[in-house]
């Protein structure tokens, strides 16, 4: 069960130059390509889907796999994804990568920008954006160092080079790219003109701090991320929700702060702490004694109502 540390209020607005320290400890062409590939996953065999290590991928109904599974769910998924290069800039000087994934329904689709962890645009990532379309929402998981031309990339970053690169990252350069990823998927012919943000760790940050930057952001939801200094929360205007484990005392020393800023300016930011969940539980699903697995099993039907709610303006579901 979550603990009980709930409270309504929301965003405010700044530039928020610092969201990106704390994530850190712990976790171009002007034309837009693509390049289709209807089953994320490359060679694997759809018919039989494996983890890593060579069982049977267990089922999860409904909810992003774990880090090891990722593979066997991209592998399997019938949605039709793609990767895109999205020009940021009008001029055309800067664009980036971003992996596209389209759910299967008769109406026009809600956006959902998908911000990744210190690892960078890994499977694991590209898999939650898959569930997002099984969900009904447009996904787009942007690669914020496409510019590093890390090794393995696009398709599986080294991890290592993602920790190195992460850090030359300029807030003010990533904050422009996600709201130019929003305009164009929003743009899109399968898409409604709303758009919500989810992100991870230091994505979980970037996702907070793309609440203070945004003003026609729809909603955000954090993933155990550190939220932005109190001093920037007066320009946020999306609601907000944060979801933490319990095991991750620092990030968690920054819920209360941004709790109380936000609840003096009238704004929605509703936070669950899941009891004994540890950081990254829902990339880590098997991580501490089974706390978090059934933090995900929580956490995920959380996010998917919040963007129902606030995208769609369904309640209930």
């Amino acid at each position: 069960m979550p603990l009980a540390f709930q409270s309504s209020f929301a965003p405010m607005r700044a530039s928020a130059l610092l969201f990106a320290a704390g994530a850190l400890v712990a976790c171009g062409s002007g034309a837009t390509t693509r390049s289709s590939n209807a089953s994320a996953g490359g060679s694997a065999d759809a018919s039989a889907p494996v983890t890593q290590g060579g069982e049977p991928m267990q089922a999860t109904d409904g909810l992003p796999p774990g880090a090891d599974d990722a593979m066997a769910q991209l592998a399997s998924s019938p949605r039709h994804a793609e990767w895109v290069t999205i020009p940021t800039r009008p001029d055309g000087t800067d664009s980036i990568r971003a992996w596209v994934v389209y759910p299967e329904r008769s109406q026009q689709a809600p956006v959902i920008l998908v911000v990744h962890e210190i690892f960078g645009l890994s499977p694991w990532i590209r898999s939650v954006a898959d569930q997002l379309a099984a969900d009904g929402f447009i996904a787009i998981a942007p690669d914020l160092m496409t510019a590093a031309n890390l090794p393995g990339a696009p398709e599986n970053p080294d991890p290592d080079a993602a920790r190195a690169a992460i850090r030359n990252l300029q807030p003010a350069d990533v904050q422009r790219q996600l709201g130019a990823l929003a305009q164009w998927g929003m743009a899109l012919p399968a898409a409604a003109d709303r758009y919500g943000i989810v992100g991870f760790c230091w994505g979980g940050s970037t996702s907070f701090a793309h609440a203070v930057d945004a003003p026609n952001l729809g909603a955000s939801v954090v993933y155990y991320g550190s939220s932005p200094a109190t001093a920037a929360l007066s320009t946020v205007r999306a609601p907000v929700l944060g979801l933490y484990g319990e095991n991750d005392a620092r990030v968690n020393a920054t819920i209360a702060p941004a709790d109380s800023a936000l609840q003096a300016l009238g704004r929605t930011f509703e936070t669950e702490i899941y009891a004994g969940a540890g950081h990254g539980f829902l990339r880590a699903q098997t991580g501490q004694d089974g706390a978090n697995m059934a933090a995900t099993r929580q956490a995920w039907p959380r996010t998917i109502a919040w963007f129902r709610q606030h995208l769609e303006g369904r309640t209930g579901e």
